[in-house]
């Protein structure tokens, strides 16, 4: 067995979501919950498929999006994988959505973040480890970070004041 790090590549403010799922109805399921979920979404998908003609598929709203998606699923190039690129919206606002695909197995990271994917390469594939996103904490947060923090979620909506 080998391991490989592999970085996905993303301009910025690209937010990423990166997973596995089943089987390839998993494009079109995901691309139906994404356009109900935001109208207007900009985003690119783009699915390992594992057996017969093991292609990546794809879909999206967004050209260069799709060309993201396209380009860090092969370079992971494990089976059942999924990247989904996300324009105009965060990960928080899909996130439900899908979670409701049937094929949706598991959801590695969500981010906008560095991300570098851990894979394993044996005699029949490739498969993800795990995935390491941004970098590791320098502290714990003070009474004065806490209300920053809860500032910052009602100054953006996402919190009641």
């Amino acid at each position: 067995m080998e391991l490989h790090v592999v970085t996905i590549e993303k301009p910025e403010p690209v937010n990423v979501i990166l997973g596995m799922s089943h089987f390839i109805k998993t494009v079109e399921d995901v691309h139906e919950a994404l356009v109900n979920a935001v109208p207007g979404i900009r985003f690119g998908f783009a699915f390992c498929e594992s057996s017969g003609p093991r292609l990546v598929r794809l879909t999206g709203t967004d050209p260069d999006l799709i060309e993201v998606a396209k380009k860090n699923a092969l370079a992971v190039g494990a089976g059942h994988f999924f990247v989904l690129a996300l324009g105009n919206v965060y990960p928080i606002n899909v996130l439900r959505a899908l979670w409701t695909v049937p094929e949706m197995v598991r959801v590695f990271c969500a981010t906008a973040n560095p991300v570098q994917v851990i894979v394993a390469e044996t005699d029949q594939g490739r498969g993800v480890l795990g995935v390491v996103d941004g970098q590791p904490p320098l502290g714990v947060e003070s009474e004065k970070e806490v209300l920053e923090r809860k500032e910052f979620l009602r100054k953006i909506g996402y919190k009641l004041a």
